[in-house]
């Protein structure tokens, strides 16, 4: 049931990562004087990403609370067994970003929810970035301590 949670929870993750990293992106569009790949890549209508971002973010931090009771008995201690205080550290940061992300959702969606000035776009992007980094960072450090734990298991 674990493993099928842990899939779960990173499909969940991957698909959120793929949305918001679009959508950040997409806030970055200049005039493109010829089209690449990356012109395109930034060309969608970003709006369209916001309820499914607020959606997997919630979803995927729900699957994460669900499989944060076997991380403590079962992947925490092997990694204090192993002496690797920093993997515990950044699941800490981990942890953390994942509450002020919680946080920042609804400023984040309310910003692309309203049609905005000049200062709501800024404020938009930056909100856009902060949860991209808190949702990139989670992705990584889920991936990594995935993998020492099985490597030493």
């Amino acid at each position: 049931m674990i493993t099928a949670l842990l899939i779960l929870h990173g499909l969940l993750a991957v698909a959120l990562l793929g949305a918001i990293t679009h959508q950040a992106l997409a806030t970055t569009r200049r005039p493109a004087t010829r089209p690449s790949f990356v012109a395109r890549y930034r060309a969608v209508a970003a709006s369209g990403y916001a309820n499914a971002v607020v959606v997997l973010f919630i979803v995927t931090c729900i699957g994460g609370a669900l499989l944060y009771p076997p991380y403590r008995l079962d992947v925490r201690p092997t990694l204090e067994d192993l002496d690797l205080r920093a993997a515990n550290g950044v699941f800490e940061i981990k942890e953390h970003l994942a509450a002020i992300g919680l946080g920042v959702l609804p400023a984040y969606w309310f910003f692309w929810r309203q049609p905005l000035s000049a200062d709501g776009l800024i404020a938009r992007r930056y909100l856009t970035w902060l949860v991209a980094f808190i949702v990139w960072w989670n992705f990584l450090v889920g991936h990594v301590l995935n993998n020492i734990r099985g490597l030493f298991q």
